[in-house]
């Protein structure tokens, strides 16, 4: 079967080579296993690649770019009309050699595909992914809102994977799991975790983009409040964005340049020793689908204490492997990371849950997961 996936990864060129936002090229690389060809049709950057871009790891795979879209300025959203006709053009003239279709939302270009497909018979296999939260609480962008009802209505004709189990799920809705772990990487976090112990100062971690929506604001004030209790700390924030410099400064502001030490974004090799020195990964964001770096810590014994947002209430009460606390909950996020530190047996068992649910998040079990999607669905039987 050839696969056309549609999306909003991020990708540049470096040297000779095209690479991409690395967790989302590596889990297409996995992927690729099981079709004979992938087109990606996916937004193409000028500039220097973030040390988090990847290659492709298998030339079963062609890249097809198209202009990136949208924005936060008025200018930004009138882009999208701009590249509307690129979008439709690039989708029309890959449909016909495709068996099927896979399309990663919430994004512009894929808001785009959903249309489409609304209004076109082949191909008849259609798969969509829904990475962002599928049942907000706050406010949200109308593009994800839209798609959100496109997908729920079934507009597209297809099977939607979402994050979570949640009521009244319409039957082509499916609760999947955002991959994200070698078989090799469970078991380098399992034998960096294994005689690992909570203890002053505490290790905390950070990893994703450094911004307001991100929680880098809360992630301040938990530092500012640890120091002003007495608590010893280091904080580790790794990953960058347009706001780390403000973020950066602020930090210095308060005087907290000894406890908080920005790294940018790095390699997912180099994020391991960060896991395994971590006692908490924090991730105070305003909204989530399933974040990877949860996964990811958790697999490397650190305990993760974030937003309840999301699917991320269900995951953590179902393994016991952390605790989530009200978005702008300051005073709860402290009080988490003071309980875990006083009573260390607590943390060591929510350590050892999180490893064993880790295990469930690896691109073995995802592709076993999309056989049976497919199967279960249109019969097909992939290797």
């Amino acid at each position: 079967m050839r696969l056309l996936i549609v999306s909003h990864t991020a990708h540049y060129r470096s040297g000779s080579t095209i690479v991409g936002w690395g967790p989302t090229v590596v889990e297409i690389s996995h992927l690729a296993k099981l079709f004979e060809e992938i087109i990606h049709i996916g937004c193409f950057y000028e500039g220097p690649a973030p040390a988090s871009a990847l290659p492709y790891r298998t030339e079963d795979i062609r890249f097809i770019p198209v202009r990136p879209s949208g924005g936060g300025t008025f200018k930004d959203k009138l882009g999208v009309i701009r590249h509307l006709p690129e979008y439709i053009n690039a989708i029309r003239s890959a449909l016909p050699g495709v068996d099927a279709i896979h399309i990663r939302c919430p994004a512009n270009i894929s808001l785009v595909a959903l249309l489409l497909l609304f209004f076109v018979q082949r191909p008849p296999v259609r798969w969509i992914k829904y990475a962002g939260n599928w049942r907000p609480d706050g406010r949200e962008a109308w593009s994800y809102w839209l798609q959100r009802r496109l997908l729920r209505w079934n507009a597209p004709r297809g099977a939607v994977t979402v994050n979570g189990q949640w009521p009244d799920q319409p039957r082509h809705i499916h609760s999947f799991l955002n991959p994200c772990l070698e078989d090799e990487e469970i078991e380098h976090g399992r034998r960096a975790a294994s005689g690992k112990q909570i203890a002053h100062p505490l290790n905390i971690l950070y990893v994703g983009a450094v911004s307001s929506a991100k929680g880098a604001g809360r992630l301040l004030a938990i530092a500012r409040r640890l120091r002003e209790l007495g608590v010893p700390f280091e904080m580790h924030l790794v990953g960058g964005g347009k706001e780390q410099a403000v973020f950066e400064a602020q930090s210095q502001t308060d005087g907290l340049s000894a406890q908080a030490t920005f790294h940018g974004w790095l390699p997912k090799p180099k994020l391991a020793d960060f896991y395994a020195q971590a006692h908490f990964l924090i991730l105070p964001s305003e909204t989530e689908g399933w974040p990877k770096a949860v996964s990811e810590a958790m697999a490397y014994g650190a305990v993760p204490i974030t937003s309840a947002v999301s699917s991320l209430p269900q995951a953590l009460s179902h393994s016991q492997a952390g605790m989530t606390v009200a978005i702008d909950d300051i005073a709860g996020y402290i009080q988490a990371i003071r309980d875990y530190a006083e009573h260390p047996a607590d943390w060591k068992a929510a350590s050892q849950a999180g490893i064993a649910y880790a295990t469930q998040f690896t691109y073995a079990q995802y592709l076993g997961a999309v056989r049976h999607l497919f199967y279960d669905t249109w019969q097909i039987q992939l290797p």
